[in-house]
């Protein structure tokens, strides 16, 4: 293979890992804008979300966002209103699903 090819497929590979690493800041950012205020700390009281924040939730891709939940993130985002607006807004997280460290507790707990 030539050092040209060898670099092209190089340059492809970088390409898809960066992708990769973002391909959920779209959705992290839409969090941030429009869900935070329905999300912070104290537990209580708990806020319709808007529709706005609904759409983001609807669309997100989840797994990817949970992965990226730190203790640090979850000292600023209430867990429990989050599984709310996921319930609220009509995809609700499974019971027993883990998000950072958290993990979603069962209907009424």
């Amino acid at each position: 293979m030539s050092m040209a090819k060898l670099l092209g497929l190089f340059l492809v590979l970088a390409l898809v890992v960066a992708a990769r690493a973002d391909e959920c800041e779209g959705d992290r950012q839409g969090m941030r804008t429009e869900c935070h205020k329905y999300a912070l700390f104290p537990s209580e009281p708990k806020i319709p979300p808007s529709d706005a924040c609904c759409n983001v939730w609807k669309n997100a891709n989840i797994p990817c966002l949970c992965k990226r939940v730190t203790k640090e993130v979850e000292k600023i985002w209430c867990m429990d209103k989050i599984v709310y607006i996921s319930q609220y807004c009509g995809k609700p997280l499974e019971h027993g699903y883990h998000c950072g460290t958290y993990t979603v507790p069962a209907l009424g707990q």
